[in-house]
């Protein structure tokens, strides 16, 4: 998360970062506890390993329109992936440098819904009838960054909205938040002994006292065990919907991962460790329980501990 220069990428990805760090409590509890336990000597130390979207795969829409972006700001497409239970398609795309992060972005397989709940996001979305990111000027990073958190459709009432999380809590999710930023990650990996074991991480969240999402356990493992992840809960914020109406409903989370070295870099030096010596990519098995961060089962469970 350290910019040294304001190049188009580092100005959009902080216009993106900020309003999220402002609305996610959890962001600056845990650097605060990071900087006591010195781990690290500013919030600035922490190495973002990816950032996450929602989108909706109707017209207009979805990854098509916002991978636009990032490949405008020289990301490279990389893996698919499919959620066949949450209905869900995703890429991950590879920044042009080292130090930016992955992007994660996921699609709705809308038309896979019952029709009901596909009449309620093509009531709001319907109103778009050309790609919204045709136009913006991508060469303009204020005009970008001002872009994710823009409204693009109407705010949907409360009763669409419980609706729709009936079937799908992704759905309801962004029929609310839109492109409003789902997580970052932290670089669990690039700290320091022994907290650079996300095992041990993940016990100092704990004591700090922060909610892990234990959807598939706290600790998520890829098949080869060279990606580990886990993720806060997201905290239950304000919500208001058409009407006025207004009730809480889940927000955004932090991530956490390690990545391990690839088998032939295994005996290489800590000290010594690229991020190309690193496992790569991503992991359904991983990701699908990730997404849960946001799901009802995971927040309420959040709520008891704080009642």
């Amino acid at each position: 998360m350290k910019f040294t220069n304001n190049t188009p990428l580092e100005i959009v990805l902080k216009a993106i970062f900020d309003p999220y760090k402002a609305s996610v409590a959890d962001v600056e509890v845990i650097s605060q506890a990071m900087m006591e336990k010195e781990m690290i000597s500013s919030e600035e130390d922490i190495v973002n390993d990816h950032i996450a979207f929602r989108t909706l795969g109707v017209p207009n829409l979805g990854i098509a329109s916002l991978e636009k972006i990032f490949l405008a700001l020289g990301y490279q497409k990389k893996e698919a992936y499919y959620f066949a239970e949450k209905k869900l398609d995703a890429y991950w795309y590879a920044p042009p440098g080292p130090k930016y992060p992955r992007i994660f972005i996921s699609e709705l397989r809308v038309h896979e819904l019952s029709l009901k709940s596909q009449g309620i996001i093509k009531r709001y979305t319907s109103e778009i009838t050309e790609d919204p990111v045709d136009r913006l000027n991508l060469d303009n990073p204020k005009e970008v960054g001002e872009f994710f958190y823009r409204p693009l459709w109407q705010v949907p009432t409360l009763d669409e909205f419980l609706e729709l999380s009936k079937e799908s809590e992704y759905a309801a999710w962004v029929i609310y938040n839109r492109y409003y930023l789902n997580h970052y990650t932290i670089s669990v990996h690039e700290l320091p002994e022994p907290y650079n074991r996300l095992e041990t991480f993940n016990t100092f969240l704990e004591e700090t006292g922060i909610v892990l999402n234990t959807a598939g356990g706290k600790l998520k493992k890829s098949k080869d065990g060279l990606l580990k992840q886990s993720s806060s809960v997201a905290k239950m914020v304000n919500a208001t919907f058409a009407n006025g109406e207004q009730m809480k409903i889940a927000g955004s989370y932090v991530e956490f991962a390690e990545r391990l070295p690839l088998p032939e870099f295994e005996d290489m030096e800590k000290n010594l460790l690229r991020r190309e010596h690193l496992r790569e990519g991503f992991e359904a098995g991983n990701a699908d329980k990730i997404f849960e961060s946001t799901y009802n089962d995971q927040v309420q469970k959040l709520a008891k501990t704080h009642s």
